[in-house]
């Protein structure tokens, strides 16, 4: 199986992952040792996929921002692993934007028999089994959908019970760092900048929702303690540098509600089944990407200037399409998530939920 991106990506490649570790069961066939081939940044979230036999991360010349250099070495490591990891067959999982036909040309050369994938291009014998984007199925649906349809064309289908939403293995326990009452997490940070609500707005609601009552715990990677700290304040839980994916999994597992950009954590927060606040940029469809099979708030313009641009900079002065989204939007949403209840305005943006 391989999904050469980084966290959220992978994330939403889960129930595609125990389709194919599921087997051809109506073939008769046995369950398959799952080995994924991701980037170097979706490498920890692929260890928390179940059903995961082994990881192997290779950085992509035609996926990763910014890209490594082409050469004969790079490629024969990836070679090398597929060729003496005796693997047979292969499920290539893309987004829209993507082909999957330069990593079936590699996976040929390293002995692979069998190759399912989705093209918009002529795939010639790279491909045994080729999906048609917007013939084959739609392209405005879910990612973690888009997988499924893609596992299932190469005879790949959930265990019967498995509701196809997303999850990773039981997460550690964090009351060591979060302690036993109940707390909201706010995550400030996002790789891409277009995709970032300003910090100081995120300080607003973090104060705005101590204030309301409610305990906040802010989280960060390592090159983020900077960011966390100002939006935590005084008074909030600061776990800025603090934990790794899979503690985050366990202290976004016993939040209440999680307030995140479009980012990997948000699609954490949705595979331990925590309903999420998204600050949702339109660079990218939030039908596509929004967090999947959880309840959601879904805030920002997505008819903004910025929609579908995939920009990574935000093209827009004053980065209207988050920046018109006020701390007390983020509380009032946290509010109605608490009280079962989703926004109408959420429920007409994303169709599928």
């Amino acid at each position: 199986m391989a999904r050469l991106d980084s966290v959220g990506d992978v994330l939403l490649a889960g129930p595609a992952v125990r389709a194919v570790a599921h087997g051809r069961r109506a073939d008769g066939g046995s369950p398959n040792d799952v080995v994924v081939l991701c980037g170097p940044q979706g490498k920890s979230a692929a260890s928390l996929l179940p059903h995961v036999a082994d990881v192997f991360a290779w950085d992509s010349p035609w996926i990763s921002n910014p890209a490594p250099r082409l050469t004969g070495l790079h490629v024969d490591t990836l070679v090398s692993y597929v060729r003496n990891s005796r693997i047979t067959e292969a499920v290539i999982l893309t987004s829209f934007h993507q082909s999957p036909l330069p990593l079936a040309l590699l996976l040929r050369l390293a002995g692979v028999e069998r190759i399912t994938g989705a093209s918009t291009d002529y795939a010639g014998s790279l491909l045994d089994v080729r999906l048609r984007p917007g013939e084959d199925f739609p392209e405005d649906q879910p990612e973690p959908v888009r997988a499924l349809g893609i596992a299932r064309a190469a005879g790949f289908r959930l265990k019967p019970g498995d509701d196809g939403k997303l999850m990773v293995k039981e997460p550690p326990d964090v009351r060591h760092l979060v302690g036993s009452s109940p707390y909201v997490v706010v995550h400030p940070g996002a790789t891409v900048p277009a995709r970032a609500w300003p910090p100081f707005h995120h300080a607003a609601a973090v104060e705005l929702l101590e204030g309301a009552g409610h305990r906040v715990v802010v989280t960060g990677g390592p090159a983020e303690k900077q960011l966390t700290a100002t939006v935590a304040g005084p008074s909030a839980i600061d776990l800025g540098g603090r934990t790794g994916l899979a503690v985050l999994a366990g202290v976004l597992a016993n939040a209440e509600v999680v307030v995140a950009g479009n980012t990997g954590p948000a699609h954490l927060a949705a595979a331990v089944g925590t309903p999420v606040v998204s600050l949702f940029s339109p660079v990218v469809p939030a039908i596509r990407w929004a967090p999947y099979g959880v309840p959601l708030e879904l805030l920002g313009d997505q008819n903004a200037p910025c929609r579908l641009s995939r920009a990574r900079e935000c093209p827009v002065p004053g980065h209207p399409c988050l920046g018109s989204v006020s701390p007390e939007h983020v509380v009032e949403a946290v509010e109605r998530l608490l009280r079962g209840v989703s926004s109408l305005n959420t429920r007409r943006k994303v169709r599928w939920q």
